[in-house]
């Protein structure tokens, strides 16, 4: 490990201010000495850098353990506010809004949706963020000021300033500027990601992907996406596209989903929730057609995950979206899988369904707070 050498004064406090906050959020309630301890810094430095947290409202002094018998007076405790700032992770959907309010610590202290049309405008749609947000605040008594930042899961491909380049699942979306649009609603950081890529994360985060960090999340509908992480990080790709498997079958004009779903030869048409819920239905009440046609589903959604699994070499597939619900799409999925691939993966079903998308924005929030409070930490270690 290198030294720093010749420091700024100030920087060597920024550092153990990282330092000690870090080893605050993470105990629960430790002591002057557990964080001499922890830290490895002498004890009037860890004080000292206490009582200045303390004074940026981020650290408390705790209340003394229940149960405690010690003669003398009790060691003083501290522990970190996470109700000093708040977070939201928004997921922007074709028929809702979904929206996870946490503290400091990405705790979840409350949830809310809201539907919307699908057929609804960019604006009509943003609308129907900010009274779903604006709704969760007043039910959780939380101000609006307290928030540190956003994080946001929308459909298509989504540039790094939060634009949204293509965006063919809502109206109006391709080229909307929707971080700049936001920012202005929220007046704090917005972080926006793709859907796909935001449910990636959450899976990481609390999902089946927690102890796995090379991973495909694949968000199973009529158009799949996909999102990856390689050892723990997000893969955008150079313009944000990567993962967009959905449109493979641009190969092969003749497998779009209208066809794909077709029970008459002609195309699915209208190509909606309902219409395709029947198909399967059908299918359920044991249609040769519809059976059919749910098979020709399936088999596409299997080609399109086996090119990216082919070009990614992950450890864990980790299925999500409506269609990881249909019966039968598991194991065809493995077997497949095993006869393409060089090195086939694990496959499990996503343990956050519906919540994933939101949690990964929420996770996005989290993540910019950090770098934040501990930019310092980063700034060291990149030096080293």
């Amino acid at each position: 490990m290198g030294q720093l050498t010749g420091g700024d004064p100030s920087l060597l406090r920024r550092i153990n201010s990282a330092v000690v906050l870090r080893a605050l959020r993470a105990a629960r309630s430790p002591t002057l000495t557990d964080l001499t301890r922890v830290t490895g810094l002498s004890r009037p430095t860890v004080e000292g850098v206490v009582e200045g947290l303390m004074g940026t409202g981020l650290v408390v002094e705790a209340e003394a353990q229940e149960g405690a018998r010690r003669q003398g007076r009790p060691a003083r405790r501290f522990r970190f506010r996470a109700e000093a700032g708040h977070l939201l992770g928004i997921e922007i959907g074709s028929h809702r809004i979904a929206v996870l309010l946490s503290g400091l610590d990405g705790r979840v202290i409350g949830a809310g949706t809201k539907e919307v049309a699908e057929t609804a405008s960019a604006d009509e749609r943003l609308e129907r963020v900010r009274a779903a947000v604006a709704d969760l605040l007043r039910r959780a008594g939380v101000p609006r000021d307290s928030l540190r930042a956003v994080g946001v899961g929308s459909p298509g491909i989504v540039e790094a300033d939060g634009t949204v380049r293509l965006g063919t699942a809502l109206p109006g979306w391709t080229g909307l500027p929707l971080g700049d649009r936001l920012r202005r609603s929220f007046r704090c950081p917005v972080q926006v990601e793709n859907d796909a890529n935001a449910a990636a994360v959450a899976e990481h985060w609390k999902g089946a992907a927690r102890d796995t960090d090379d991973i495909v999340f694949v968000m199973a509908g009529l158009s799949p996406g996909a999102g990856s992480l390689i050892g723990g990080r997000l893969h955008r790709g150079f313009g944000g596209a990567a993962g967009e498997i959905g449109a493979l079958h641009l190969l092969g004009r003749e497998v779009t989903p209208e066809r794909l779903l077709s029970t008459t030869g002609e195309p699915l048409h209208p190509l909606d929730e309902q219409a395709v819920a029947e198909v399967f239905a059908m299918a359920k009440r044991g249609d040769e057609r519809a059976v059919a046609a749910v098979e020709r589903f399936i088999q596409r959604l299997v080609h399109d995950v086996a090119a990216l699994v082919l070009a990614m070499d992950p450890e864990l597939v980790v299925v999500g979206g409506w269609a990881a619900g249909l019966d039968g799409v598991l194991e065809p999925l493995r077997r497949e899988l095993e006869r393409y691939c060089l090195r086939p993966p694990r496959v499990a079903l996503s343990l956050l369904g519906e919540a994933a998308v939101a949690t990964g924005a929420l996770r996005l929030a989290l993540d910019h707070v950090e770098e934040e409070l501990f930019a310092v930490e980063k700034t060291v270690t990149a030096r080293r």
